[in-house]
């Protein structure tokens, strides 16, 4: 990779819908409904026609989010490992932009698979704006920066949104 690239691109996702079907089933082993099973392989296809297929995945550890991030890298032909980090359960924003901030700039594209309200929290550092993010929803923004370690710094102007793609709103 050309390190004079000074343009990453950062995928969020939340993870796709999960079953609430079994109380006794503790939230980090929840697993996906069908809905989630739907939904994660469409977004995963979209990923691949839209030509923004990630040089890294990295999921929360929590069940769903790992299935999640399974299905969109089978749909998309994502071939390398899945990293998994338990920063990204349970969280809090300083935690994702951590996990973020240590990706090697090997890396121009990579995807987070997580939870909200964490995700909504980062839309809304990068974009200076509040944006509603259901689950398996996809949001893609080009970062002006040439490192990932500076994203903690990034302030809203560095950031390009580039789309917000909501699972309900397309046609998948």
């Amino acid at each position: 990779m050309n390190s004079s690239i000074n343009q990453k691109t950062l995928l969020l996702l939340r993870h796709a819908k999960s079953s609430w079907k079994n109380l006794n089933i503790v939230d980090h082993d929840r697993p996906l409904n069908k809905r989630g099973k739907k939904d994660a392989p469409k977004m995963g296809r979209v990923i691949k026609e839209l030509d923004i297929v990630p040089d890294l995945i990295i999921s929360s550890t929590a069940k769903r989010a790992i299935d999640t991030a399974k299905l969109i890298a089978e749909n998309c032909k994502y071939q390398k490992n899945i990293e998994k980090n338990p920063l990204l359960y349970a969280s809090t924003l300083e935690n994702y932009i951590q996990v973020i901030s240590m990706v090697s700039n090997y890396h121009q594209k990579v995807l987070v698979v997580g939870h909200n309200p964490i995700i909504e929290e980062l839309v809304i550092k990068f974009i200076n704006r509040m944006e509603i993010i259901p689950t398996c929803t996809l949001v893609q923004l080009n970062l002006n920066v040439e490192s990932w370690k500076l994203i903690g710094e990034l302030k809203y102007k560095d950031v390009n949104l580039i789309r917000i793609l909501r699972p309900k709103e397309m046609e998948i």
